[in-house]
């Protein structure tokens, strides 16, 4: 039987011995990096900074949860700004994979850049065992490429450190229960809205997929159940609609709710279609370039969680 007080021990101790410097972590603002976070930062010290990096892909609200996690948790960390400095390098992409490459090289760059400002000559990432599982390597298959497994670039000027790599989601949250952190936000991928996006990501793309975003999880939450993971998808093909007596040719969103325990299989939701109905409605309404919105009632397998 899995034991959060065990693995964080031993997990703790590993990184003492392994870690002989300074050290970075990269913070997603999700459960896996917090976790790993909050573990490093307990066996180094102030030798370790944790780094969000606002990718302008994020959620809304998601920078100041962020920050408010991370010095509950008394973890040493930096917000940077670089929203401009990765749109500008997914222009003009549409393959997913590609897509997932470019963020992961971005990433790294930023990581190098900030490494050297602090001294530090390790990375830490929170990659567990669905990453590098679905990124494929040796006689598996890449699903998708995980930003922080598939997506790194060949070389990498930081030595990388891994304490949850051999861990499913249900095990991480364990131990984020164990230190007491606080129920968090949903699964939230690394590439953030990137990936969330069909075809090219643009500003204007990510703002409409940030307000549909806001609005699905704010009529999710009046559920009984909430689901394990929610979200919507901005598709790439517009369709016709009417807003009041007037012809539009606006975008379509779909949206996804599915349970899960560990992320390796999952179950699409039957969320009641009155809780849909009022979140189509309200997307609708609110978000006049869409026009239109889809329910995606697709297991894992066939289908991966995330679209792309």
């Amino acid at each position: 039987m899995f034991s959060p007080k065990a693995f964080v021990s031993e997990a703790v101790q590993k990184i003492r011995k392994d870690v002989t410097g300074r050290a970075i972590i990269a913070v997603s603002g999700g459960i896996d990096s917090t976790v790993a976070a909050k573990i490093v930062s307990e066996a180094l010290g102030s030798q370790v900074l944790a780094i969000y990096v606002d990718t302008g892909l994020m959620r809304l609200g998601e920078e100041k949860d962020v920050r408010e996690t991370l010095s509950n948790l008394g973890v040493n960390h930096k917000v940077l700004q670089e929203e401009d400095l990765f749109l500008d390098r997914l222009k003009g992409i549409i393959d997913p994979e590609v897509k997932r490459k470019m963020i992961g090289k971005t990433f790294i760059d930023v990581f190098e850049r900030e490494a050297r400002n602090f001294g530090a000559e390790y990375l830490v990432q929170g990659t567990i065992a669905p990453d590098w599982i679905e990124s494929g390597g040796g006689l598996r298959d890449t699903i998708k490429s995980h930003h922080n497994v598939g997506g790194l670039p060949d070389i990498v000027n930081l030595k990388i450190i891994e304490p949850l790599r051999d861990l499913y989601k249900d095990e991480v949250r364990k131990i984020a229960e164990y230190y007491g952190i606080p129920k968090m936000r949903q699964p939230f991928p690394g590439p953030g809205l990137a990936v969330r996006i069909i075809g090219e990501v643009t500003r204007d793309r990510v703002d409409l997929l940030k307000r549909a975003t806001f609005i699905l999880e704010k009529g999710v939450s009046e559920m009984k159940e909430v689901p394990w993971q929610y979200f919507a998808v901005l598709l790439a093909d517009r369709t016709t609609g009417v807003h009041g007596d007037r012809r539009v040719y606006g975008s379509t969103v779909a949206l996804r709710c599915v349970n899960s325990t560990d992320g390796m299989t999952a179950n699409f939701t039957p969320v009641p279609l009155d809780i849909l109905a009022k979140i189509s409605r309200d997307i609708t309404n609110g978000i006049p370039d869409i026009s239109r919105v889809v329910y995606d009632i697709t297991d894992k397998p066939p289908a991966t969680i995330e679209w792309e």
